[in-house]
């Protein structure tokens, strides 16, 4: 059984621990706000962007002149994987959810036969898959300065991957990150990036039943258009995975100020009950001295 300045000792301890986690989760609360309000105000030029390059794309479709962007290389055995998550943890499942989608998407490719790369932006991630995966690892790309997202590492990221495909490095490039919902709530999420994919996209003009003539032609157009689609979805999905860091640390932290109130509370009654005991003998031999004189 522990001794009074044991427990004392514990009860401090975890004291310290708690005001740490709630400060932590304070700062999170904060940060939160900012991720949150950038991730939620980038999602409708992104979809409306997204719906013009469907658009386009879907009228490009099957055209030679079309971007390789669009059309692809004609092959589907390389595989990038983007694998985007935190610089630090202490966020709850966040950076193992997102792994947890690169493992089972590494190991479905692989087991098809195809070849697997990865290339990680953000050191945990980089961490968790380095034992099992680090033969497939080809760069990294480090945020550990980085104050706050910008467009400028989204399109130093994008610049890289549009290298890659066009010196025949890789045939389909994804990119894996956490989608915000809620501060308790992140949906871990994989999206093609290269070449582009307007499968699940809503076009223009099958929303508004419209007819739309482009003028220069749309492959002109898309030749333009498609790198800086590639860089705003990876902004986009920078934006979402900072939220959802926040989010999920926020909540993290949370739980663990309230785990360490409920240690609290337990090992201050054990500690009175410790106390109330070492009086109890205390006392008991100061009687049964007194009854022997």
């Amino acid at each position: 059984m522990p001794s009074l300045k044991d427990l004392k000792n514990r009860i401090d301890s975890v004291k310290s621990t708690r005001k740490i986690t709630k400060a932590m989760q304070m700062v999170a609360a904060a940060k939160l706000r900012r991720a949150q309000d950038a991730a939620e105000a980038a999602r409708p030029y992104t979809e409306r962007f997204n719906a013009v390059l469907a658009g386009l794309g879907k009228a490009a479709a099957g055209s030679e002149a079309a971007p390789l962007l669009l059309r692809g290389n004609g092959r589907d055995q390389v595989h990038l994987l983007v694998v985007m998550t935190a610089e630090r943890g202490l966020c709850g499942g966040f950076n193992s959810s997102i792994v947890r989608l690169a493992r089972s998407a590494a190991d479905q490719l692989l087991a098809q036969g195809k070849t697997v790369k990865i290339l990680t932006v953000g050191k945990k991630g980089r961490e968790q898959l380095k034992r099992e995966y680090g033969e497939y690892f080809i760069d990294h790309v480090d945020l550990t300065g980085l104050r706050e997202i910008n467009y400028e590492i989204a399109q130093k990221i994008a610049n890289d991957l549009i290298a890659r495909f066009e010196a025949d490095e890789f045939d389909v490039a994804k990119i894996l990150f956490s989608q915000f919902q809620s501060v308790i709530s992140q949906e871990p999420t994989i999206s093609q990036v290269i070449p582009a994919s307007f499968d699940d996209v809503e076009t223009e003009a099958e929303h508004t039943g419209m007819v739309y003539d482009y003028e220069p032609s749309e492959e002109a157009i898309l030749a333009t258009l498609l790198p800086s689609g590639v860089a705003t979805a990876i902004f986009a999905a920078l934006l979402e995975n900072g939220a959802s860091e926040q989010g999920a640390r926020m909540s993290a932290m949370d739980n663990a100020t309230r785990n360490a109130g409920d240690m609290i509370d337990k090992m201050t009654i054990e500690f009175n009950r410790s106390r109330q005991a070492v009086i109890t003998n205390e006392l008991i031999e100061i009687i049964s001295g007194a009854e022997a004189l």
